[in-house]
């Protein structure tokens, strides 16, 4: 885990300064200078380009991941790995463009009724699409050579900064609504040349190919694992944007606004998994693809326990601080009517990190044609949940139904995974969450509130105080060997032998 453990300490701090500066930028000045109605816009024109992109891909990102095995050799050049991986999104991009233009009556007849603002702005998610799919596909290959903390960087903090002089441009008046979109589109362009640049340097930059390499078993076994991913990428986009695409087919742009911001706060749950697993992903591939199954149980037992950890505190912390994110950020009076939506995306999310690796290890093993049918089958549900609990309880349906469709995936995924590969990812160590949880919000209950002093100073005194008692916890009760390793000898500066199990 040493490679693990040093790119997730990089990106975890990449990560949280990328919160930081998303916190800022999100919940005072997309809140002071945004009308939830050009959130709402924003976030669909974002959403459907990289619906559009994520098919445009062609499930690159896992067949890379999966099949890179078979061709490394770093005196060939990976055996042209690069250009047959660049055919990817170059013939996807073009193929979904062509398929986008030609549902554009479909589409603009959905968004007419309460999104019209959308339909002028139908061909802007063109180019966004393709930088989305491009940029994604060199995270990917950087993934794949195992970095992940440029990329990273990139993505959390120099997207940031630039998206702040786009909304400040906005605020202040120089662009307008289409404007806003269009200087999106440049920010992601940026991002995409300099996450491009980055993954050539790390990896093969050769496209010097050999297509006898390409046995007719190994193109046979290419094709229909990248069919099947192409497949199973379409019901699974849509049930993470099905929620936001019905909002405001439904509800309108508006509604659609306020849910971008309960997305973000589901989002900061969702961090430990958006730097553990993609660092883990490469692993699990070599120990699949070796047969390890101990090796691949012990990934998976790792990676779930952490996640489920620091996704459940994380959940804790902006719970108990809703009242108070609510009274700080400008026009909160607006956005506290997602309250029980952030409660309902991020136990989500703390179901999607504790589980969610137990996907990865399907997709790397023969099973791997299960993903479609359990993505089939979740779309459907998805789309039942959202059409019933939307209508009835707008903001927190679709919250709900999101919900909802992760229990009812992950049980069936876990089921999967038990029976096909003989792995869990479930200890004692996940059995100690619980009470550690309970604990920590009893304690909550006993910190004074200084809400009426300064809601910000409470947010900061009592989200120290939880964090201090966390740790305290985790050690005691030895949730995690590593972090209690990690608490004993860096900052208790104890001797590792005197440390029990």
């Amino acid at each position: 885990m040493g490679v693990v453990v040093r790119q997730s300490l990089k990106g975890t701090f990449v990560n949280y300064i990328g919160v930081v500066l998303g916190i800022f930028v999100q919940f005072y000045i997309v809140a002071k200078f945004l009308d939830p109605e050009v959130i709402g816009l924003s976030k669909v024109v974002y959403e459907v380009a990289f619906l559009l992109s994520s098919l445009a891909l062609f499930g690159s990102g896992s067949t890379g991941m999966r099949f890179f095995p078979y061709f490394k050799d770093e005196k060939t050049g990976n055996h042209g790995f690069l250009y047959y991986y660049l055919l990817f999104p170059i013939f996807g991009v073009i193929t979904i463009t062509l398929l986008y233009l030609a549902f554009r009556g479909p589409i603009e007849s959905y968004f007419e009724a309460k999104s019209p603002l959308f339909n002028q702005h139908f061909y802007y998610v063109i180019p966004m699409l393709i930088v989305l799919a491009f940029w994604v596909w060199a995270e990917n290959y950087a993934n794949i050579n195992m970095r992940i903390a440029v990329p990273k960087a990139v993505r959390e903090i120099g997207m940031r900064l630039m998206m702040l002089g786009i909304y400040l441009a906005y605020g202040f008046g120089y662009i307008g609504v289409t404007g806003l979109i269009v200087g999106f589109i440049v920010c992601y362009g940026v991002c995409m040349v300099f996450a491009g640049v980055y993954s050539l340097s790390v990896g093969s930059r050769t496209l010097k190919h050999d297509w006898s390499f390409i046995t007719p078993e190994l193109r046979s076994k290419v094709l229909k694992y990248a069919g099947f991913l192409m497949l199973a990428t379409i019901s699974g986009n849509i049930i993470q944007q099905m929620d936001t695409f019905m909002l405001a087919g439904v509800k309108g742009l508006y509604d659609a606004g306020i849910y971008t911001i309960v997305i973000y706060m589901a989002e900061i749950v969702n961090l430990p998994s958006r730097n553990i697993t993609p660092i883990s992903t490469p692993l699990a591939s070599q120990a699949m693809k070796d047969g390890n199954i101990a090796r691949a149980q012990q990934l998976y037992r790792q990676v779930s326990v952490h996640q489920m950890l620091a996704s459940s505190v994380l959940l804790l912390i902006v719970w108990i601080n809703l009242d108070n994110i609510y009274a700080i950020i400008p026009n909160g009076e607006k956005f506290a009517e997602g309250r029980w939506a952030v409660l309902f995306l991020g136990l989500s999310k703390v179901v999607y990190g504790t589980l969610n690796f137990g996907n990865t290890l399907i997709s790397f093993s023969k099973y791997y044609y299960w993903t479609l049918f359990i993505a089939l089958i979740l779309a459907a549900i998805s789309i039942i949940t959202n059409l019933h609990f939307i209508p009835i309880w707008g903001l927190s349906g679709a919250a709900f139904a999101s919900l909802i469709t992760v229990l009812v995936s992950y049980a069936y995924q876990q089921y999967l995974v038990q029976t096909k590969i003989k792995t869990n990812p479930f200890s004692w160590a996940h059995a100690r969450i619980l009470p550690f949880l309970v604990l920590l919000f009893v304690a909550n209950l006993f910190i004074p509130s200084l809400s009426e002093v300064s809601p910000l100073l409470d947010v900061l005194v009592r989200t120290s105080i939880i964090a201090v008692i966390a740790f305290i916890l985790v050690y005691v009760l030895k949730i995690s060997p590593q972090i209690s390793w990690f608490i004993h000898t860096k900052i208790l500066r104890k001797d590792p032998k005197t440390l029990k199990k």
